[in-house]
């Protein structure tokens, strides 16, 4: 393999979707690498059943030059020894970094590395259609002109080849910081092709010592398309249960009961290495991931801001150019998903399991049952379902593009707060009494339950 980097030139930024905080007045640096090698695509050697038991070989090896992006503390005695290695998102047809967004605060306050790889080929070239060019190609022709990607059916063995640079040629990529654990993560379409690696490709390259599966869905990605003959995995997709390695399953509202993505077919149960959260209350994204973390430096600004679209929630974002039928949900998905961050690195490091919780309470018809403010019960519970001013669901959302995966929030009115709470006083004990029962319980953190704690405030006062 040969890594070429740090890159500069072009237009002299780096080309992602979304932005993110000064990584500097956190004591990180942002480096952008090259890495260049040849990669095979697979096949199964055997029909792919429905328990991920999958059974794979390589094929056709072709030349590959693809990017890292490498975020990582500025001070070698910041590391702690984690890298979360994130499969980035290409949904929109480009390179984009939700898992950095909801968990970044978590990442650095640890002293975690993140790196991003573009695992994909429309990240390298975009996508007709698109509602930015933002392909590295399309957006910097000249920054990006060595990328050259052959194609998905590739980007399996490319990201192992990634995480194994990560692992070993930590000289070039993470300032000499030598990593101890080296985690798979994505989110959404990434989780997809995650969930596919997991039960065909990991069990033959043993690159990560774990994987978080975030919002993914009842089904897995295609292990091969075009121009090889489409391979699509069954549905439902479980996990395979021969892995000595943990896989976190994360989902939201979203991804457990709509239509689209549907993960509650594919539920199994906990095991040693096995863990699924599914948190009511959640969408698939959010108001805290849809612009405001991209200023989230961790110092409570932010968590102000989030709790205030509960009260006032938006249904547009970006200034107006994506613009959805109801208010977008404001529900406590990046809280939950740092403490699985944190419940993942101790279970691979010290192998203590995170707590387990059982799944939202579904009708015969596959939609969550609610309690009498309209919140889904069961899962993984939070202050912002127990002790709610609004009802936060990840279904019930219309409008422009992506808007059906942003769920709703519905703030309560005076007279149901009232009914609900009786005053300010009682609603700060009842949330304040829930956010003490989700640290209790391993759904938030100490850190982020404070945060909780200070931006309390009754609607209306």
């Amino acid at each position: 393999m040969t890594i070429i980097g740090p890159i500069t030139g072009g237009k002299g930024a780096v080309v992602l979707g979304g932005a993110t905080i000064d990584l500097a007045s956190v004591g990180y640096v942002e480096e952008e690498y090259f890495i260049s090698g040849t990669a095979s695509a697979y096949r199964s050697t055997a029909p792919l059943t429905s328990d991920g038991v999958w059974a794979v070989e390589p094929i056709e090896p072709a030349p590959f030059t693809t990017r890292l992006l490498v975020r990582r503390p500025i001070d070698g005695a910041a590391f702690g020894g984690d890298v979360a290695v994130e499969w980035m998102n290409v949904s929109a047809g480009f390179d984009s970094s939700p898992d950095w967004s909801y968990t970044h605060t978590e990442l650095i306050r640890s002293g975690w590395t993140w790196v991003g790889v573009t695992a994909q080929q429309a990240g390298v070239i975009g996508r007709e259609g698109s509602v930015v060019a933002l392909g590295m190609q399309q957006a910097d022709p000249e920054r990006y002109a060595a990328l050259s990607h052959p194609g998905d059916s590739y980007s399996y063995d490319m990201f192992s080849q990634a995480g194994a640079a990560v692992r070993t040629e930590f000289a070039a990529l993470l300032g000499g910081q030598e990593p101890e654990f080296v985690y798979a993560v994505g989110e959404s379409q990434s989780a997809f092709r995650l969930t596919t690696y997991v039960n065909a490709v990991a069990p033959i390259t043993n690159v990560f010592d774990g994987y978080l599966l975030h919002s993914r869905a009842g089904l897995s990605a295609s292990l091969s398309q075009a121009p090889f003959e489409k391979v699509d995995p069954p549905d439902p997709a479980l996990i395979r249960t021969d892995l000595s390695v943990p896989v976190f399953q994360f989902l939201s509202e979203t991804d457990v009961a709509a239509a689209g993505l549907g993960f509650g077919r594919a539920r199994q149960p906990d095991t040693e290495y096995i863990r699924t959260w599914e948190v009511p209350g959640t969408a698939h994204a959010d108001t805290y991931n849809l612009g405001l973390a991209d200023t989230d430096g961790g110092g409570g600004a932010v968590d102000d801001a989030l709790f205030e679209t509960m009260i006032e929630p938006p249904s547009a974002i970006y200034s107006g150019i994506i613009s959805c039928d109801f208010p977008i949900n404001a529900g406590p998905h990046t809280y939950v998903l740092r403490a699985a961050v944190r419940g993942l690195q101790q279970w691979a490091r010290a192998g203590i399991e995170p707590p387990a919780f059982g799944p939202i309470d579904l009708d015969a018809a596959g939609d969550p049952l609610r309690d009498a403010d309209g919140n889904a019960t069961g899962g993984v519970r939070t202050p912002h379902v127990d002790a709610p001013i609004a009802t936060l669901s990840g279904l019930g959302q219309s409008g422009d593009g992506f808007c059906g995966l942003f769920g709703t929030t519905t703030p309560f009115t005076a007279d149901r707060l009232a009914a609900r709470h009786g005053d300010a006083a009682g609603f700060t004990a009842a949330w304040n009494e829930a956010v003490d029962a989700a640290v209790g319980a391993g759904a938030l953190l100490e850190e982020d339950a404070a945060q909780l704690r200070r931006v309390v405030r009754y609607p209306g006062s």
